[in-house]
């Protein structure tokens, strides 16, 4: 990899981005990046951080490839397969711009934690295009259909506090505190039950795409596999004992 490293903090894997100037996209660093992710997961982590080392958390696209690298359906399938089915939670710190393509990686993250200093827009109709890995249908999952076409067709740059209000993040905090939120986020979903977690992803993203019958037609199926993991007799356990829930010290099996 070299447009984005990997290393492990515990059971969280810190992914980071790191493509001088400003993190500019284009196919090999989406494959570096797809690369960090299996990393984390094979080396045993139970939550992703994923940052930027840049002025920037992301620019865009690199204008430059574009065109030239411009994605078909089935590899735009295999995209969102290998950046959103991730089976562990995914945390991403914004810090200064999340732009165009950006914006659309930071939404195939689980949980958006933005500086307050961060800017985000969808600007891909100020040079005509539209955005091209996703990004409306990702932001009307997050803030509706009116909104997700006013970003989509103004394409201003809003301010995390916009942003957080129609529920496009998740959280804003102070640019100084930003790398020690989105750890700590990150840090307690590594300590949690990461079987139960993986299941509600996988409720989650099915809900979005294929409705709540979709979801409920695997709800026994993801039931089974929590049944079946030793964490939630540990919850039970620790439960039983001391009358209080979170008093568990989950091992993600």
């Amino acid at each position: 990899m070299t447009t984005v490293t990997f290393e492990k903090d515990g059971a969280v894997g810190v992914v980071t981005l790191c493509k001088p100037p400003h993190n500019l996209m284009d196919n090999a660093m989406l494959a570096d990046l797809f690369t960090a992710y299996t990393a984390a997961v094979d080396s045993g982590c139970r939550a992703i951080l994923l940052r930027s080392s840049m002025r920037h958390f992301c620019a865009g696209a690199d204008l430059d490839v574009i065109f030239a690298e411009r994605p078909d359906q089935q590899r735009l399938v295999a995209l969102w397969a290998a950046l959103e089915d991730v089976p562990i939670p995914i945390v991403v710190a914004v810090h200064g711009a999340a732009l165009g393509g950006g914006l659309e990686l930071a939404l195939m993250c689980d949980m958006i934690i933005a500086a307050d200093t961060a800017s985000f827009s969808m600007a891909e109709a100020s040079i005509g295009l539209l955005p091209l890995l996703g990004g409306v249908q990702r932001m009307v999952q997050r803030v509706g259909p009116a909104r997700a076409k006013e970003l989509a067709m103004f394409g201003r740059r809003h301010d995390p506090r916009a942003m957080e209000r129609w529920g496009a993040i998740n959280l804003v905090t102070p640019e100084a505190e930003l790398g020690t939120v989105a750890m700590s986020w990150a840090r307690q979903l590594a300590s949690g039950p990461t079987v139960a977690f993986k299941g509600i992803k996988k409720l989650a993203n099915l809900t979005v795409r294929e409705g709540i019958a979709g979801a409920d037609a695997r709800q026994t199926e993801v039931n089974t596999s929590m049944w079946a993991s030793a964490d939630q007799q540990r919850g039970l356990d620790a439960f039983n004992a001391t009358g209080k829930p979170a008093t568990a010290i989950f091992e993600g099996n």
